[in-house]
């Protein structure tokens, strides 16, 4: 049987307009798992700003936007270069007025096997996911702190940060930093009243996940993994991003919420077969 069923799309998790007036940025916001979070800030009447160094992803985002009803504009930014990061946030507040949320979801991954990596492989998610995150967060935080306005910042982490696994070396270790980076963030800005929280999602499958992830995955096979016996909905990651960044939480700072239906937390004497870096590469 495993877990009910979430409310379908579009159904209400915080009181309306819980973030009007509000200025949300979304770094990698136009596809994915970030697209979804920033419709629904979106759908609670929050500006957003889609931060993407792609014109396409940037696109899609303004429609997405759009279609949820929804206000705000795309910025160009690398995430890597901070000159970028402080033109993006110059640009959201020159057009809507100061950025009030932050939420740090650009992220570079492909499986590789460890020995295979080369430096330019390793930087290419480390740069993206901690380096970003680092950048975008300390932005904000200038600008936050300049002004006494405060804010909230949610950064993305990945439950397997805590246990590793074949080809994931470099994204593992980027987001076991980004866990830890949010706690210290957490403790020195609180003073400041700037909430940081990270965000741990488990499977939402979705129709942006590169090829390369999508490989020897079938959604029947995927929600069989899982203690819950489904898969998340992107809405549903949506919702715990809007609720860790409203004023409902705002006692809650440092924390990671794991949202993957028990799926992590599933080891036990007996484990499936292992299944090697090599064979995960070679599955069709």
């Amino acid at each position: 049987m495993g877990l009910r069923a979430a409310p379908g799309e579009g159904a209400a998790m915080l009181p309306a307009r819980s973030f009007a007036d509000q200025v949300v940025l979304v770094t990698g916001g136009g596809t994915g798992l970030g697209k979804a979070m920033a419709i629904e800030f979106a759908r609670l009447g929050a500006a957003v700003v889609i931060a993407s160094r792609n014109p396409g992803h940037r696109a899609a985002g303004e429609a997405a936007m759009a279609a949820a009803g929804g206000r705000g504009l795309s910025v160009a930014v690398d995430v890597r270069d901070p000159d970028a990061v402080a033109a993006a946030f110059d640009r959201a507040e020159e057009a809507l007025g100061p950025v009030d949320v932050l939420i740090n979801n650009a992220a570079g991954n492909f499986p590789v096997l460890a020995e295979r990596m080369s430096p330019g492989a390793w930087r290419a998610v480390t740069d993206i996911v901690l380096d970003g995150t680092f950048f975008c967060s300390t932005e904000f935080a200038r600008r936050a702190i300049a002004a006494g306005r405060g804010g909230a910042i949610l950064n993305i982490g990945a439950t397997y940060s805590w246990t590793g696994g074949p080809t994931t070396a470099h994204s593992a270790a980027a987001k076991a930093a980004i866990t830890n980076l949010t706690k210290s963030l957490a403790v020195e800005w609180a003073p400041h009243d700037i909430r940081v929280n990270c965000l741990a999602p488990g499977l939402f499958p979705h129709d942006d996940l590169p090829d390369g992830l999508r490989r020897g995955r079938a959604p029947e096979a995927d929600a069989r993994s899982v203690p819950a016996g489904r898969v998340g909905l992107p809405h549903e990651l949506g919702w715990a991003a809007t609720y860790l960044c409203s004023s409902y939480a705002a006692y809650l700072t440092g924390h990671t919420l794991v949202l993957d239906g028990g799926n992590w937390l599933r080891r036990g004497l007996r484990m499936p077969p292992f299944v090697s870096g090599e064979e995960q590469l070679a599955a069709p």
